[in-house]
């Protein structure tokens, strides 16, 4: 897809995870957020990131991430807010970052440092004491060969993924699952600018090439990891 598709895409996405309003307040909540750096690893355009500074007046953030198109729809959002002056995005790789920061989100990104133990041990070296909020998926049901193919070897069992946590020091204070409907809110999100650009332009060239996208993501959706793929949140501190 061109450049401008491509921009357009996540333009209806709140945040890049399956995520409702009371949730993300009540992930905020259990971070105890006070007036010390918080780093968002991954953080795209970093909504979590602004919400977070919007409650907390003497917080200052960090934004990293390698991708300069959503960084730059973080950094608009920030000046639309009046948030800019508390707020770097800076285009980098999560995995080298080292910070340190007294609190970090890391949500859906894990697989930039690697397996789950990679990361959740990255972090322990970017908060050496605070809070981490940490977002991963992990499979709430045996998968089938298509969901691996889709979503790769390192996925984890909660279980799993947190004798991960214990095995890189953290202790767990709070954990919660995304339920049906975020997920089900979260692909449609995901979706839903293309479909609209889709329905508004069914003669453009492109148009066969964003549907059969759109077709593919929706089948595999409903046919291989929806109820099968779940989504923790991890509150972590150590």
């Amino acid at each position: 897809m061109d450049d401008e598709l491509n921009a357009l895409r996540r333009a209806r996405m709140r945040w890049n995870a399956p995520l409702s309003e009371p949730h993300a307040e009540l992930l905020l909540d259990r971070m105890a957020l006070g007036g010390d750096r918080l780093a968002d690893l991954g953080c795209g355009w970093g909504e979590l990131l602004l919400r977070a500074l919007e409650r907390v007046p003497d917080l200052r953030g960090t934004g990293i991430d390698t991708d300069p198109e959503v960084l730059e729809r973080g950094r608009a959002a920030a000046r639309a807010r009046g948030l800019a002056s508390r707020v770097e995005f800076t285009e980098a790789d999560a995995a080298t970052w080292d910070g340190p920061a007294g609190r970090a989100f890391c949500i859906g990104a894990s697989h930039a440092f690697g397996p789950a133990k990679a990361a959740l041990d990255r972090l322990a070296r970017v908060v050496p004491s605070g809070r981490v909020l940490y977002g991963d998926g992990f499979w709430s049901a045996p998968p089938s060969a298509a969901a691996r193919e889709i979503f790769g070897e390192d996925v984890l069992t909660l279980p799993g993924l947190l004798e991960a946590v214990d095995a890189a020091g953290w202790r767990v204070l709070h954990l919660s699952t995304a339920d049906q409907l975020e997920w089900d809110g979260f692909e449609s999100a995901s979706r839903l600018a293309w479909q609209e650009w889709l329905l508004a332009h069914p003669a453009d060239p492109r148009a066969p090439g964003v549907r059969d996208w759109l077709d593919r993501r929706l089948r595999e959706y409903v046919r291989d990891y929806r109820g099968v793929l779940g989504f923790t949140y991890l509150v972590l501190g150590r």
